[in-house]
């Protein structure tokens, strides 16, 4: 017999625990736009000064180093990755690292759009890490720092070698202002707005380094670029894209958006506060787990556990022993539980992920929403726990 929990008294403040969009910075409201440059020309010298500050504000804040080119580019951080792989990828091998969801897509892009001759794929299922000791630095390596799918992440960099002659290529999309990059390691790296500081989506970020420009500028695909993946102009990079110039027009309104998220990162007290406040949503949770008995995390090694994208499996007998098709439906109905009684939205697994739950712990969270969403999780598995079993009698 199953014990059903009594409904919790206290609920988040905040039920936004997606993860992707994520939530949006304590304290905000729409006010927080009301000096976006609408109505204007991007290319007019305030609107376009206000991306020059998104640009000049997210390095300052992450540390970029001042010799490392960004840029503003169109479609999400999807698009910041495709930019990087059309335009830079060809004249060495390529090793591509996949854990999840996002990985396996950048395996496809490689292997069968750009149909590269010299690939290696380096693949570990759900909940683990790829050896990473098996890349070599005499070739690409085209990875994501921080499985947003899978919760699990590369620890550190150390694994980098500084002397690599290959590019190193990080989806860094739910790992920036959360994590702790050794930017001197990588190359490219690309992340979006909508993820961990709770921005607007449709915008990515491009971050390359010298050699990657000299990669740009040395080398020419045999495949023809679209207009929005085209980096160089006369066989030069093309600064201007990089000085707030971009390559398509960008919503003012989100960079208004943005620039607040910015400033707001900047009073908590920068990227230490912004990783500390992850850190301490996460402990949140494995300090849950370590507690729970019917729920642990999707990362079996706790060293490589994000602490962004928590993804969490269900362990419990009775649902082990569900047919996999009932397996989904039951952690799909903890969700919807939880989301129709205005405690948690969108956090049941990713479509392609195992069955379970995946809760957003990023900068934005607070964490006493996350202290509070705990008791509720139990009460939300048990709840359906036990009209599964009463159906079944």
């Amino acid at each position: 017999m199953t014990r059903t929990l009594s409904k919790p008294d206290l609920r988040p403040a905040n039920p936004h625990f997606s993860s992707g969009p994520c939530a949006k910075r304590p304290g905000w409201d729409l006010s927080a736009l009301s000096d976006a440059s609408l109505g204007r020309s991007h290319r007019a010298k305030d609107p376009k000064a206000k991306l020059v500050r998104v640009i000049e504000e997210s390095r300052d804040i992450l540390g970029i180093p001042d010799d490392y080119r960004i840029a503003i580019v169109p479609a999400s951080d999807t698009g910041a990755v495709e930019m990087a792989l059309w335009s830079l990828l060809g004249p060495r091998g390529v090793d591509v690292l996949a854990w999840e969801s996002f990985g396996s897509g950048w395996v496809t892009d490689i292997v069968k759009q750009l149909n590269l001759a010299d690939v290696r794929v380096l693949e570990a299922p759900y909940g683990q890490l790829v050896d990473l000791s098996q890349t070599e630095p005499e070739r690409d390596c085209v990875f994501t720092w921080n499985g947003t799918t899978s919760g699990v992440r590369v620890a550190d960099g150390d694994w980098i070698a500084d002397d690599r002659t290959g590019l190193t290529v990080c989806d860094a999309t739910s790992a920036v202002f959360a994590m702790d990059l050794p930017w001197r390691k990588l190359d490219v790296v690309t992340w979006s707005w909508q993820k961990v500081l709770g921005g607007e989506a449709q915008h990515g970020m491009l971050v390359l380094s010298p050699r990657a420009v000299e990669r740009l500028e040395s080398y020419a695909p045999p495949w023809p670029l679209p207009k929005i993946f085209r980096l160089t102009k006369g066989g030069k990079l093309n600064e201007e894209i990089f000085t707030g110039s971009t390559i398509n027009t960008p919503s003012m309104l989100c960079v208004e958006d943005q620039l607040d998220a910015l400033a707001w990162a900047r009073r908590v007290g920068g990227l230490p506060a912004l990783i500390a406040r992850s850190e301490e949503n996460y402990q949140v949770l494995a300090d849950w787990v370590a507690a729970s008995d019917w729920a642990e995390f999707l990362a079996e090694e706790p060293a490589n556990r994000s602490c962004t994208s928590v993804c969490l499996k269900i362990v419990d007998r009775w649902f082990r022993d569900l047919p996999e098709a009932e397996r989904a439906a039951t952690s799909k109905a903890v969700a919807s539980l939880l989301e129709a009684e205005g405690v948690a939205y969108d956090i049941n697994a990713y479509r392609d992920a195992p069955p379970g739950l995946r809760i957003w712990a990023g900068a934005t969270i607070e964490r006493e929403n996350v202290a509070a969403l705990t008791p509720w999780l139990d009460w939300a598995y048990t709840t359906v726990k036990s009209l599964s079993l009463a159906a079944v009698r």
